[in-house]
């Protein structure tokens, strides 16, 4: 399957934030902790090249705690400040004030040389669709300000968000690229959900879950379906099947219905913390 996903409201989108970048101090970007480079859209690095930039770890509670912590060290060597986030609670919230300040220290002390002081500092929230960014905005300012939902393609156009006297917020809608250089990469984005399902083979995607799943996991799928150690990819859809009652008329299994299922469990942590790509060690061994 060739995963691919760029409607037309995204080109406008880019060009916007191409517009509104000359407008702000700093990038605010969310990345998926599941699949933290996977995640990052490379035309929003070539938008912020020189801008400060803070990049947070969003649905780190989904993520597997070790590779949290891995990809954590990975983008501190890089020079990037980040934050591990859940942004539905509160969890990673209280450091990112300080973070932000961080990131524009330069920017600050450079306002008060010029007797311009308690200017708010100016951040884009950027990056791709379903990745949080409303849900980060509304938990981060205390009230709903961004519109939210659990489907990419929520947030249409721009919208400014005072949070303080501090920080003040640029909301920017989800953006993916043109084309995917390496469908490894679509085909992580189309199982955390940031390509819609409509679009997509949701049997042949979740049949690639449960083939990661079996060599990285094991046991999980067990865990929660019952359904053994399936040597075949479909006996272990099958067995999600018969373990969730899909069926068709006739008693046949109904394989669409069980693999919305298994991706619906995979996305909201049923089947635990997982994580789909982990950084390079300095042995070259993932």
């Amino acid at each position: 399957m060739d995963y691919q996903w760029y409607p037309g409201h995204m080109t406008k989108a880019k060009r916007m934030m191409q517009e509104d970048i000359k407008l702000i101090d700093l990038i605010i970007e969310l990345v998926d902790a599941r699949i933290p480079v996977s995640s990052r859209n490379p035309d929003i690095d070539e938008l912020g090249k020189n801008k400060a930039r803070v990049i947070l770890l969003n649905k780190a509670d989904l993520a597997d705690d070790a590779a949290n912590r891995e990809w954590n060290d990975f983008f501190a060597e890089k020079g990037y400040l980040t934050v591990l986030l859940d942004a539905r609670s509160k969890a990673g919230m209280g450091t990112l004030t300080n973070v932000i300040r961080e990131a524009c220290r330069e920017k600050i002390e450079r306002d008060r040389r010029r007797g311009i002081i308690n200017r708010p500092v100016r951040a884009m929230v950027a990056g791709i669709p379903n990745v949080g960014k409303s849900t980060f905005i509304n938990t981060f300012a205390g009230k709903a300000c961004a519109k939210t939902g659990n489907r990419p393609g929520v947030t249409k156009g721009k919208q400014w968000i005072r949070l303080n006297k501090n920080v003040e917020l640029l909301d920017t809608p989800g953006i993916l690229w043109p084309k995917f250089e390496d469908q490894t990469v679509g085909l992580r984005l189309a199982m955390v959900g940031s390509i819609r399902d409509e679009i997509l083979n949701v049997q042949e995607l979740a049949l690639e879950l449960i083939r990661f799943l079996k060599e990285a996991y094991p046991g999980a799928l067990d865990a929660r379906y019952g359904c053994g150690e399936q040597p075949q990819d479909a006996a272990v859809l099958a067995e999600i099947a018969k373990s969730r009652g899909c069926l068709l008329k006739g008693q046949e299994l109904d394989y669409e219905k069980a693999s919305g299922i298994l991706l619906d469990d995979f996305r909201s942590g049923k089947l635990g913390r997982i994580t789909l790509e982990r950084p390079l060690l300095p042995s070259g061994a993932k």
